[in-house]
């Protein structure tokens, strides 16, 4: 791998690896191993490492930010911070899809910007940086790089992934309010159809969501839900 690459991604990171091939291994998908050079590691080991630390960095943070908040509370949260999404949106931030080595088949077919193979990435440089400067450097890079999101979720702003979870354990703070979701449309052939679906709380119209299934009409329907209310966003 070209080293002025290298050296690029990790001032991005804010981290200078002692060893360098960890670095190139944790940016080394396992679709160019199989295509390319069967002889070169691929990063789903340093994937497996980085997920624990992450998440144990990331639990651990929380349990020190939210002193009076129950397990369950804290697990939600956790759940946001270390899901495919927010890793991949870091990863984003760092371009790092410039950076990996992937077959032939995955760069023609968009590797570099699939969200799965970025938060894999990012888990794997993870474990990198653990292997080459052990539990307290990987631990400030993660909190380094997650700063900003961990600041969001002590203020309550925190990624979403089940829109009307979220919705419900909102409206809900202060006692039980009726939630409904109600079919009020589709379209299109069987094989193709949209739907669309109305919210209400307690009998009064909050928002409407269309989907391709009626499941995820009503998460885009709690979603706009959810946008609209200045307690959430």
């Amino acid at each position: 791998m070209d080293t002025h690459a290298l050296r690029e991604l990790q001032n991005k990171l804010g981290y200078d690896f002692r060893d360098e091939s960890l670095l190139e291994t944790a940016l080394t998908h396992s679709s160019y191993t199989r295509e390319r050079n069967r002889h070169v590691r691929c990063n789903e080991r340093l994937e497996f490492l980085g997920d624990a630390f992450f998440d144990a960095i990331i639990g651990e943070e929380l349990y020190r930010s939210f002193p009076d908040e129950e397990e369950g509370f804290l697990s939600r949260i956790r759940a946001t911070i270390v899901c495919e999404k927010s890793l991949a949106m870091k990863a984003e931030a760092f371009d790092l899809g410039a950076y990996l080595l992937l077959g032939k088949g995955e760069e023609k077919t968009g590797g570099r910007t699939k969200v799965s193979i970025l938060a894999d990435a990012m888990e794997a440089l993870m474990g990198a940086i653990y292997l080459d400067g052990g539990f307290e450097a990987v631990k400030t890079a993660v909190l380094r790089i997650f700063e900003d999101v961990l600041q969001d979720a002590r203020k309550g702003i925190y990624i979403i992934t089940d829109y009307k979870t979220a919705l419900q354990e909102i409206v809900q703070r202060n006692g039980n309010v009726d939630i409904k979701y109600e079919l009020v449309g589709e379209t299109g052939p069987d094989h193709n159809k949209t739907f669309n679906v109305a919210l209400y709380i307690n009998d009064v119209l909050q928002a409407e969501g269309t989907g391709k299934s009626i499941k995820q009409a009503e998460q885009h329907a709690a979603e706009e839900a959810l946008k609209r209310r200045q307690d959430v966003i």
